[in-house]
Order: C-alpha cells, then structure tokens, then sequence
C-alpha cells in the first residue's frame, strides 16, 4: 500500500505525525509537501495528493489543513479523487464503504490518537462493492 500526503502549514506537524505511523506500520508514502510550518497556500498540495490517487501512483490519500474543508474542497476538483472530510471513526469507515474515497480530509485540530483510529480505518476498509453503491460512484465520477 502506498499512501500520498499533503498539508499547508497547519497540518504539518499533524502530517508528520500521520507520516511516521504510517510507516512504522510498514506502509509506504509519498509526501506531496508542505515541509515547514511556514505559510503555505493548501490548494496546490491537497491537488497534487488528488493527482497522485487519481494517476494510480498513490493508492490513499491524506489531506490536512486547519479545518479539512479546504484540502477537501481543492481535492475534489481533481477528476478521480473523492476525497471525504471527516472527523470520526464512523465517517470514516463509511466513506470507504458506501463512497469509495480515496482521499481522507482531516481537520489540523483533531487529537492525534483519533487521526490515528481514523486513518487505520479508512485505508483497512474495503469498498462494499455493492451495486447501489457502484451506481452511486460511478455517477460521481462522470459529474463533469
């Protein structure tokens, strides 16, 4: 599994944080930046984590920013991301299931240990596949 990451300034250190659990859970990333906590402009590093899902060189995403809703925003305008703002362990869990996201938006203001719980599991739960649901994403993914 490869994951790619991004942040603005806010989400740094969160960022890093998610890096290394990452990867001391053997899972491999790409950091599409920023690499400071200096004043950044978000939308160019959640469109390049979009990009990397989207091409297939990443297989998840992660996105930061102080509320998660910009990085999500910015994300979503890339054709093949769907990226999921979320702030629990539940929305988590169903935006893989019923949504297929491939890009997790989180809020730089949320407590470690729940990011955490939150990307163990949404990059471990799998897409239901389910027709309904098919439906539902392909429909999304031919919004023009």
């Amino acid at each position: 599994m490869l994951v790619s990451l991004g942040s603005d300034h806010r989400g740094y250190e969160l960022k890093e944080l998610i890096r290394r659990y990452l990867v001391s859970k053997g899972v491999k990333t790409i950091d599409k930046g920023t690499n400071s906590d200096e004043s950044v402009d978000y939308p160019q590093y959640a469109q390049s984590v979009g990009k990397s899902v989207s091409s297939k060189e990443s297989d998840f995403g992660i996105v930061i920013c102080k509320t998660g809703i910009g990085v999500s925003i910015a994300c979503n305008k890339v054709r093949g991301a769907r990226c999921a703002k979320v702030q629990s362990v539940d929305e988590a869990k169903m935006s893989r299931l019923h949504n297929d996201a491939n890009v997790l938006a989180l809020s730089s203001d949320i407590k470690i240990e729940d990011a955490i719980k939150i990307v163990d599991i949404f990059i471990n739960t799998p897409f239901s596949n389910e027709e309904r649901h098919n439906r539902r994403v392909e429909m999304i993914d031919n919004v023009s």
